[in-house]
């Protein structure tokens, strides 16, 4: 009788969560990775002589034998080989090491103008980015370029969009501090290759990442901050609220006004 391996039960179980639309379980999804991680450490005791490949090396990446450390150093050497945004992107789409890409149906990098005065850093994609691979294209994505056009930027022109996390979080959870700590050296090597003369944190997941704070978002909107790479690069950060956050909280929209037009004020002192 063949023996069951959980790294297909798990592919068959996130293509068909692919197939009905519906949202993975992170709990099965995580249970199904621990058997995966067993089977490959008992497999090889209970039939060493099997000629066939070891069980290892049929799992998915994500499953084999690497820790977190593992994976965060791979993530460092990868974004510190990129020599361009297109380059950085291929080794971000070719990466395995968060397990949100697993239950993903596309990677979301980037959108808008390469080498752009302003970068955009938002929280990671949700159902309509997975489904198309990109940045904010949903309706908080519409609002954002409606808020962007308010002070003459735009993302076909003038702006270039990202997130701090590429995969989307199971039911739209936000990412986890181990899930941002992985994606954190693309994050950094980004901002090097981008080079922006000022970034928008767009909500308080990517401000409180970004800046390392635990400070919430409506205390950081508001005033400038500085963010400073590994790299050495460095440029004033503002902390806006989400899109979807004013969505739901349309009463907000004066205050965020406000900051937008602290945003093109410094924007102007910059390219002065």
């Amino acid at each position: 009788m063949s023996q069951y391996d959980p790294s297909l039960a798990l592919k068959a179980l996130t293509d068909w969560w692919d197939e009905m639309g519906v949202d993975a379980d992170e709990t099965q999804m995580r249970a199904f990775r621990k058997a995966a991680e067993r089977a490959a450490r008992e497999a090889p005791q209970a039939a060493p002589q099997a000629p066939s490949p070891a069980p290892e090396a049929r799992l998915p990446r994500h499953l084999r034998k690497k820790t977190h450390e593992d994976w965060l150093a791979e993530a460092r050497s990868l974004a510190a080989d990129a020599q361009s945004l297109d380059a950085l992107k291929t080794a971000i789409e070719g990466y395995d090491g968060c397990i949100l890409k697993e239950a993903a149906r596309n990677t979301a990098c980037f959108d808008g103008v390469q080498g752009a005065p302003v970068m955009v850093i938002g929280e990671g994609p949700g159902g309509e980015e997975d489904a198309r691979g990109l940045p904010f294209v949903g309706k908080a994505g519409q609002l954002l370029d409606r808020m962007l056009a308010a002070i003459s930027l735009s993302r076909t022109e003038n702006t270039f969009i990202t997130n701090v996390n590429y995969w989307r979080p199971p039911g739209n959870r936000n990412p986890s501090d181990e899930e941002l700590e992985l994606c954190r050296p693309f994050v950094d090597r980004m901002i090097e290759l981008g080079q922006p003369k000022l970034i928008i944190a767009a909500g308080g997941v990517a401000a409180k990442s970004l800046l390392q704070s635990k400070t919430g978002i409506m205390k950081m909107r508001g005033s400038e901050h500085v963010l400073k790479t590994p790299g050495g690069y460095e440029a004033p950060l503002f902390p806006i609220f989400h899109p979807a956050f004013l969505l739901r909280r349309p009463e907000e929209k004066s205050r965020a006004w406000r900051d937008l037009l602290n945003i093109q004020a410094r924007l102007k002192d910059l390219e002065a």
